[in-house]
């Protein structure tokens, strides 16, 4: 049963609905806790202390956090898998390109493939930045998330890398909200307007909130 609800294409689609609002709420989330880095080091590390310490003393320290990155990994991997295999049984279709764009497709309809993309590779390069410090252009400090990113934003590849993705962020959000209405049966005629508001409205605050953090570092407001 589950196999057969796979294999179709409406049950991909309804999987890249489902695990795309997963990460959207992570997002929404994490943008937030982005944003405390204006109220001081001291607030914003002890925030990424918190993270590890949440459900104690049921839950051992960073079993909430590693159950989050578990639930988000498989999330990211079924979203892109379902994509992809989406993308292929498309392209088996209709093997000829069209002549004309299809009317009425906007310009981040016509970009979700690249943009899927982009927000991959960002992905792995921001956790081998700021969670392994892998590739952390200074001294990486485990638990001092906020002398991490003034080093990260006070190169200018971190800040191009970053905001290149925030902005694909912010068209894939756009397209994608609707998209998953559609999908999980929540889009009408008569809500599709308010839909597309939520979408644009949700995409613009997500890209803002998030290119806020480098902007500040980058023009000293923190430092």
């Amino acid at each position: 049963m589950t196999r057969t609800i796979w294999d179709s294409s409406v049950g991909k689609k309804t999987v890249m609905a489902v695990s795309g609002l997963i990460m959207l709420l992570y997002l929404v989330v994490h943008m937030i806790g982005n944003l405390k880095i204006f109220f001081g080091a001291g607030e914003f590390n002890h925030y990424a202390h918190w993270l590890r310490t949440v459900g104690e003393p049921f839950m051992h320290y960073e079993w909430t956090l590693w159950l989050i990155r578990v639930v988000l990994v498989a999330a990211v991997v079924a979203h892109a898998t379902s994509a992809y295999q989406l993308s292929r049984r498309d392209i088996k279709a209709r093997p000829t390109k069209y002549v004309h764009k299809k009317a009425g497709s906007s310009f981040a309809t016509r970009t979700m493939r690249w943009g899927g993309i982009i927000l991959g590779l960002f992905i792995v390069w921001h956790v081998l930045d700021l969670t392994t410090g892998t590739v952390h252009p200074g001294g990486y400090q485990h638990l001092h998330p906020y002398q991490n990113i003034i080093d990260t934003f006070s190169t200018w590849y971190g800040n191009v890398i970053y905001i290149v993705a925030m902005l694909a962020l912010g068209f894939h959000v756009r397209h994608g909200l609707w998209s998953a209405a559609q999908t999980l049966g929540a889009g009408k005629a008569t809500r599709d307007r308010a839909l597309k508001i939520i979408a644009n409205g949700l995409a613009l605050v997500l890209t803002v909130g998030f290119i806020a953090v480098p902007v500040a570092v980058m023009t000293g407001v923190v430092s």
